[in-house]
């Protein structure tokens, strides 16, 4: 099953690196990932997508996300009432007899076409993870040239809570006793 992590980080040198090392450490693979600042650019936001065998293991990825350093929170937000959202821009073969087809799919699809060039268009495309895959079907017939996709991002619904811990706590990260039992899984 896939579960979708949202982790808030110190925006400093290495801190991907050291998210991305602890899941090829845990021998987890990494199936999207999604980092940009947040509102306050000391902070960024990474949205990770990883498949776990199950919830243990997923309990077991947070609870060793929140022993890196630079971690600030981090939140499972598989299960939460969630917006998840994918964008993709995707560059089809298209003359402009086919472009009228094209257009008819943006528009089914609610996705823009944001460039024209003499043999090609390009569509942006925003939605769930199904909704891009779908589009990405239809398209495949027409000619798809290029393709790139920012992987999912995600935010829980309602009102924001706050962070659970603030940054360099006990000067590693580590906010308090390690309760998971869960010290090196």
């Amino acid at each position: 099953m896939q579960y979708t992590f949202v982790t808030l980080v110190e925006n400093k040198p290495g801190v991907l690196n050291r998210v991305a090392s602890l899941f090829r450490r845990r021998n987890f693979n990494i199936e999207s990932l999604a980092v940009g600042r947040t509102e306050n650019p000391d902070i960024s936001r990474m949205t990770i997508v990883v498949d776990c065998a199950d919830d243990w293991d997923a309990h077991k990825i947070e609870a060793n996300l929140y022993k890196l350093v630079n971690v600030i929170d981090v939140q499972d937000v598989t299960r939460q009432p969630a917006v998840f959202r994918d964008l993709a821009l995707i560059k089809v073969k298209a003359r402009p007899e086919q472009r009228a087809e094209v257009n008819s799919l943006a528009q089914i699809f609610r996705a823009r076409i944001v460039d024209v060039a003499a043999d090609s268009v390009i569509v942006e495309v925003t939605g769930t993870e199904e909704k891009i895959e779908g589009m990405i079907e239809l398209l495949r017939p027409i000619g798809i040239l290029e393709m790139v996709r920012t992987g999912q991002i995600a935010m829980t619904r309602g009102a924001y809570e706050g962070t659970r811990r603030a940054p360099g706590a006990n000067g590693n990260g580590w906010h308090g006793e390690d309760d998971t039992g869960l010290a090196e899984y």
